[in-house]
């Protein structure tokens, strides 16, 4: 096992390596489109970029920027360095985890002979390098977006979960539950997008720890899996802020005591709410309850990388959207409430008329002057006199473009159908499908909104027109 450890390690790295070398040759130099030089210029000067932010990805930006040595016509370059980095290292950690996940179909106490050692390099590695150069990857490879350094949290995440699978012993388990715990919560700094391995991460437990798995068991499983990220990204994330801010609005405006005075007492009263949870775990000798309280504080510490934000908007530098520099503007920082709501499962649609306002819960403000929170608005929702399932094709500034590519004459009330066929045809396959098989079929071309290219099309050398 010794010397197939050491074959993986060195063919690891080796792929790490042409990873690196790819990415590194084709970074772009300077700053690229769309949020890419808003996330280079608030590294740079650790500023405040557009809701929910991502504190985590601005720090380690920073760093990447002090490589510049002074020069600000690099600072872009080497920020985009760190992208290029992050994304060799998810293929590291790709590789190795492919490796773990072919060691599965031989029994965990079988020797490892030569055969099978080059079968799971050469699996693990066409599966990595294909992964390294698809297209969409590759595009977020060399830019300063927060899906590079998202991807390794993934990766790194996916890769902890398959050693842990592997461990024996009770104690270096719940130390790499802790690691993927606390690897969770700094990655809540960069994207969200990390969560979703939350479930798998419950699937693998369950099928280790039960080994004689069932439907209904593995069914409980993702629905715990899906549990615990909508209590991260609902009740942690946006949840614990917004309760807090209950507090300082109370003790302020109720008690009349000074700003901050509700958060100190509502963090004083958390966290001896989980010391004292923890305390009663080792008391009782509740090891599972004790790896949970401490996964879940682990997250939280990740987490805290958020009050950067807070921070740096006191400071009130040159980019500082939203002015989160109270808790309560912060609140609506992370809950991205400049953007609004989309009806989701049930809702109107374009051709709905709405029929009354209601008015929602107030919106507070910091009037320092006045040593108090005041109402200076309420949240607005509407009712509409028609709603559907799945409402798809919802917004009214869109009323032409429908009618263009559902062939609907001016007027014409749309159906059921037609917002399906919308879904099907534009959502799924124009913005999904086609950005699955520029990956992994083809290209029709470098325009926005080309279409994808069947292996065929492209040995006959045939024009394919852009969707």
């Amino acid at each position: 096992m010794q010397a197939f450890q050491k074959i993986n390690n060195i063919v690891g790295w080796a792929i790490f390596a042409i990873a690196t070398l790819v990415y590194v040759l084709t970074v772009e130099r300077t700053a690229s489109f769309w949020d890419c030089g808003e996330f280079i210029a608030c590294s740079y000067l650790l500023q405040v970029p557009h809701p929910p932010g991502a504190p985590f990805f601005l720090l380690v930006n920073r760093m990447f920027s002090f490589l510049a040595m002074g020069d600000v016509t690099q600072v872009a370059y080497w920020i985009n360095i760190s992208s290029a980095l992050c994304s060799s290292f998810t293929i590291l950690f790709l590789f190795w985890s492919i490796v773990m996940l072919g060691l599965k179909m031989y029994p965990k106490d079988a020797p490892i002979d030569a055969h099978k050692t080059w079968t799971l390099m050469a699996s693990a590695a066409i599966g990595s390098l294909a992964y390294t150069f698809s297209d969409s990857f590759w595009f977020s490879a060399v830019e300063a977006e927060v899906y590079a350094m998202s991807s390794f949290f993934t990766a790194f995440v996916i890769w902890a979960a398959l050693k842990w699978d592997r461990i024996e012993d009770a104690r270096r388990e719940n130390q790499w539950l802790i690691l993927i715990a606390y690897t969770t919560g700094l990655s809540i700094g960069v994207h969200l997008l990390n969560l979703v391995t939350l479930p798998a991460l419950a699937l693998i437990y369950y099928y280790k720890k039960y080994p004689k798995p069932n439907i209904w068991g593995t069914f409980v499983s993702l629905l715990i899996g899906l549990f615990i990220v909508v209590l991260v990204m609902y009740g942690v994330i946006p949840g614990l802020p917004t309760l807090a801010g209950h507090f300082e609005i109370f003790f302020v405006n109720s008690l009349g005591l000074g700003f901050g005075s509700g958060v100190v007492f509502f963090l004083v009263l958390f966290l001896g709410a989980l010391s004292a949870a923890t305390y009663y775990s080792v008391l009782k000798q509740k090891e599972l309850l004790n790896t949970a309280l401490l996964s879940f504080i682990f997250i939280l510490i990740g987490y805290t990388s958020y009050a950067i934000v807070l921070v740096r908007s006191q400071y009130n530098t040159p980019i500082n959207e939203n002015d989160p520099s109270d808790l309560i503007r912060f609140v609506s920082y992370l809950k991205r409430e400049q953007y609004g709501d989309r009806p989701l499962l049930y809702g109107p649609i374009y051709t709905s008329e709405p029929t009354e306002m209601v008015q929602g819960a107030p919106i507070y403000r910091m009037v320092k002057e006045k040593g108090k929170y005041e109402i200076y608005s309420y949240k607005t929702s509407y009712k509409y006199d028609k709603n559907i399932l799945l409402p798809r094709i919802y917004s009214d500034e869109h009323k032409a473009l429908y009618e263009e590519m559902l062939n609907l004459r001016e007027g014409q009330s749309p159906t059921m159908y037609h917002n399906l066929k919308f879904m099907f045809s534009h959502q799924l396959g124009h913005m999904y499908f086609r950005y699955f098989l520029w990956n992994f079929a083809g290209r029709a071309g470098d325009e926005e909104g080309s279409g994808w290219l069947a292996p065929w099309e492209a040995k006959k050398g045939k024009d394919v027109p852009e969707d």
